[in-house]
């Protein structure tokens, strides 16, 4: 018996047994007048392809690790939906969307195991849906976050570790931040900062996170050596998977089947597009190939950068948006790796540089409260909402991956790295040459 999972077990056995006094009222099979049979559709479409994300983002992520890393770099983004699935359940709904303390945090009270989250509408979050499925369309949210900042420290994290990291920041930073930028009385919302469907929210936090992680983890130790990703298809599929999620991230955040719903699909894929183009002719431009991993990377970075946005501006605007993400996020990836920072997956440069670049031009595009139509006081908020965000979820991020590399230490040992995570933290091998037997040996030689 291995002690160190011992509290985990624990804790899921007794949610486990709370789940069980959530006794059925009646009032959730009740019909609601309010609801639109239209905005329910999609909406539950739009749930599903958010869900997508996460595996589209395994397979993206996967796909450019060293062969010896392929199933742990995967399995970290799906063992997200399992975590944050229950974390959501039990509190994270609640101090993301429950009533506001101060408008920073919701009561985790409210939501507490989904009390009162039923198949009726709730007017200020789920007007035209059931109150549920919103809440379910906002955890797909809660999950990919965490799953992004994987890539910052793939093929060098313990996952036991990992676990507990998630869970501290779903509560810590995603929650409480969810909460200031989209509940109603949330302070960056009724400060007039717009975020269409998680700018900052999803990738500026998941970038400054991944800036912390490299910092605490350090470098690997084959840091600045060749890289050869393992699998570029699997990063082609994981592209593709994660550009057909999105339509549910941002087409989905207008809550309806509406104009806006429309105007955020097309600004999301038009974007993309452009994004990709930009950084593979940059690529071009300054003698690199053009590249099927490169033309993948621009078309996330394009999807991360009108992701604000997406609701709020044209779609001849989200062309710029995506060429402009592309390009600066290409940028800092050159001079990133000239640096001794080993952010493994660029997470910082795409994420966290892509929603940057995405919220300052949603400061200066946005539909009647843009600087191009004259009014700065969006445009000056949304700057300083990018320092305060970034500022929070970098400070908070270096305390929690600081408290659970004391309760468990984060990094593996250099025999299992030198192993690889596959092998060393699950006992599998994507090369069919090693036999049972092999393994085991490997995985005594690192324990």
């Amino acid at each position: 018996m291995r002690k160190q999972w011992i509290p985990g077990f624990a804790l899921l056995i007794i949610v486990a047994l709370l789940s069980l006094l959530d006794m059925p009222s009646g009032e959730e099979f009740l019909a609601d007048p309010n609801i639109s049979g239209a905005d329910t559709a999609w909406m539950l479409a739009a749930t599903a392809l958010v869900l997508l994300m996460t595996p589209g983002l395994s397979f993206f992520y996967g796909g450019m690790v060293s062969r010896k890393n392929v199933i742990s770099t995967m399995l970290q983004s799906f063992i997200c939906m399992g975590v944050i699935t229950l974390v959501w359940v039990v509190g994270g709904f609640s101090l993301a969307f429950g009533d506001s303390i101060g408008g920073f945090i919701g009561d985790p009270r409210t939501f507490a195991l989904f009390k009162g989250v039923g198949g009726a509408t709730q007017a200020d979050l789920a007007p035209t849906i059931p109150f549920v499925l919103f809440a379910l369309f906002q955890m797909k949210f809660a999950i990919i976050t965490p799953a992004l900042i994987t890539g910052s420290f793939a093929e060098r994290v313990r996952f036991s570790s990992f676990i507990l990291f998630i869970i501290l920041f779903s509560i810590v930073v995603y929650s409480p931040l969810a909460h200031m930028t989209w509940h109603p009385d949330g302070f960056l919302r009724k400060w007039g900062v717009l975020d269409f469907a998680g700018g900052t929210v999803v990738h500026m936090s998941a970038g400054f996170a991944a800036i912390a992680a490299a910092i605490i983890l350090g470098k690997r130790k084959n840091h600045g050596a060749a890289h050869k990703p393992a699998n570029v298809p699997f990063v082609l599929l994981g592209t593709g998977l994660l550009w057909f999620g999105w339509f549910g991230f941002n087409a989905g955040s207008a809550l309806g089947a509406n104009g806006d719903a429309a105007m955020a699909f097309a600004t999301t894929t038009v974007a993309s597009a452009a994004a990709m183009l930009a950084w593979v002719f940059y690529d071009a431009l300054m003698g690199r190939k053009i590249s099927g991993l490169g033309a993948s990377i621009g078309a996330v970075v394009g999807l991360v950068a009108i992701t604000p946005a997406a609701g709020f501006v044209t779609i001849g605007q989200s062309v710029f948006i995506g060429v402009a993400g592309a390009i600066v996020s290409n940028i800092v990836v050159y001079y990133k790796n000239k640096t001794g920072i080993d952010d493994t997956l660029d997470v910082f440069p795409c994420h966290g540089v892509g929603g940057i670049t995405g919220m300052i031009l949603t400061g200066v595009f946005a539909k009647d409260v843009g600087l191009i139509y004259g009014d700065p006081t969006t445009f000056l908020r949304h700057m300083a909402a990018i320092f305060l965000v970034g500022g929070f979820t970098f400070g908070a991020s270096y305390l929690l991956f600081k408290v659970t590399n004391f309760i468990i230490p984060m990094r593996v040992n250099e025999i299992s790295e030198e192993v690889g995570l596959d092998i060393s933290q699950h006992g599998e091998s994507l090369s069919k040459s090693r036999t049972p037997e092999e393994i085991a040996e490997m995985m005594e030689k690192a324990s």
